[in-house]
């Protein structure tokens, strides 16, 4: 059973603001502490700066003309500005993207491979993982021949944490992994999330829309407007929050509502008052 309480911190983000083009303040003083060995979600609608986060953590914001103008991000205490992606890999820090980005000319076990090209620990260690990757995700072995390209949004998803996990990851960085799937195949992610960090010891901070599954499975939440944490707590006591409930899991002490029905300005009154 996970402790979080007597659980070190493994990352903290303090007080950062990020802004693109030098002129578009996207993050606005987000601070997050996420311990070891839980899986922390950061939650909220399309927008909320949850991505932008997640880029901010792995140094990913270059890329797209953003980068961190106030605050600090500390990796086991450890600054990680002046570090590349590449070098925070090789530290244990490792982001699956958005939208999965597979590289879909080659097969699914090809994929699976490039996940374990920084490390050093020789062919044997890599073969055992692979099979662990395997255990973890069978649709993977039945399919690890195939052009990933031509498999499911599903399939493609399991590859893309399969790929994070050859590279034998202490904390995973996992952007929307219910994105375009379906249902039954999102809780089936969710379960294979929850069984890698039990088995596995992994660390996940996953930035997701589907507040209901997220918080069923996740440890502690964040949730994020406008670039802002307007709220926080265990993942138990946030499913129990009525403003959580009214506006992101539609129901209310009066039953389920539409999102359409809801007055923005009472949720802005209650949690920025």
């Amino acid at each position: 059973m996970f402790d979080a309480e007597n659980s070190e911190t493994l990352l903290e983000v303090n007080n950062i603001e990020v802004i693109y083009n030098h002129v578009i303040l996207v993050l606005k003083g987000v601070s997050l502490a996420v311990p070891k060995g839980g899986i922390t979600a950061l939650l909220g609608g399309n927008g909320a700066g949850k991505t932008t986060t997640l880029k901010a953590i792995s140094n990913l914001l270059a890329s797209e003309r953003g980068e961190v103008t106030k605050g600090s991000i500390l990796y086991r205490g450890e600054k990680v500005a002046a570090r590349n992606p590449a070098e925070l890999v090789t530290r244990g820090v490792i982001q699956v993207m958005e939208g999965r980005h597979c590289f879909e000319h080659l097969t699914v076990e090809e994929n699976l491979l490039t996940g374990a090209y920084t490390r050093r620990d020789g062919a044997a260690a890599i073969k055992r993982d692979l099979e662990m990757v395997y255990e973890y995700f069978p649709r993977l072995r039945e399919r690890r021949k195939s052009q990933a390209g031509y498999t499911s949004g599903g399939e493609q998803q399991m590859t893309a944490m399969g790929r994070a996990l050859m590279s034998r990851p202490e904390m995973i960085l996992l952007d929307e992994p219910s994105m375009g799937l379906a249902p039954q195949l999102v809780e089936q992610i969710f379960e294979i999330v929850k069984a890698v960090n039990e088995g596995e010891g992994v660390t996940f901070l996953l930035a997701e829309q589907n507040t209901n599954v997220a918080l069923r499975y996740a440890h502690y939440g964040y949730i994020l407007e406008n670039g802002r944490v307007v709220m926080d707590g265990p993942a138990a006591a946030l499913r129990e929050n009525p403003d959580v409930k009214e506006f992101y899991l539609g129901m209310s002490d009066e039953g389920r509502k539409s999102f359409r029905d809801v007055r923005s300005y009472r949720r802005r009154k209650r949690w920025l008052a």
